[in-house]
């Protein structure tokens, strides 16, 4: 064998080796940082819910994004937005009296943005709370301080954005240099109030409308 063919059998093995190490690295970190972040994330939502529905006294999973009986109602309506959670909030008696809906909207000027929003019974958004976001600095990254207010306490059956200075409940100040940011989380509270009118509604029992 050749000088040449014994450096080339050596580089690879070298080669080889660095690969496998990397990669049991990498599987060692994420082995130590997943409980840490699928705690936090847990922390997050469980905030988010509070945040959206203050007077429950638990939340109660309903619908997660694994059991996904939601992806036909988005197909049909042609969204680019994922249902991708439904928490029942309850009373201090166990009643439900709404509902925490996460939702994710994939048209974000930087990606997605998922937020969780607080439905009454009767209808009555209570608000949104922020879950995930990365979009401009200093534009779209304004929502938390100047969308997320508009939506607060509001009964109407979806929103529009209005550039001109909102006049009615559904209309929602747009962020200045930032419409596909306004855009994305309009339509993404719309979905939700559509997939809360559409499936949720009637559902005290327990059971989808599917």
């Amino acid at each position: 064998m050749g000088n040449e063919m014994k450096s080339m059998i050596k580089d690879a093995l070298i080669l080889f080796a660095i690969t496998l190490a990397a990669g049991l690295l990498l599987g060692f970190v994420y082995n130590i940082t997943k409980e840490p972040i699928a705690q936090q994330k847990a922390k997050a939502k469980a905030e988010a819910c509070k945040n959206v529905f203050a007077v429950a006294e638990t939340f109660e999973p309903l619908m997660s994004e694994e059991e996904g009986p939601t992806a036909y109602f988005m197909a049909e309506k042609d969204s680019n937005v994922d249902i991708n959670e439904v928490m029942q909030a309850l009373d201090s008696s166990g009643q439900l009296i709404g509902y925490v809906i996460t939702v994710t909207d994939h048209e974000g000027y930087g990606g997605d943005i998922q937020f969780s929003m607080g439905v009454t019974l009767d209808g009555m958004l209570n608000g949104i709370s922020l879950l995930s976001i990365s979009e401009t600095a200093g534009l779209g990254m304004k929502a938390g301080d100047i969308l997320v207010p508009q939506f607060s306490d509001k009964k109407v059956e979806c929103f529009t954005y209005t550039k001109s200075g909102s006049t009615s409940d559904s209309e929602i100040d747009v962020i200045s240099g930032a419409t596909i940011t306004t855009n994305a989380i309009v339509n993404g509270v719309n979905s939700g109030l559509m997939f809360f009118h559409s499936v949720l509604v009637g559902n005290e029992g327990g059971a989808l409308n599917e």
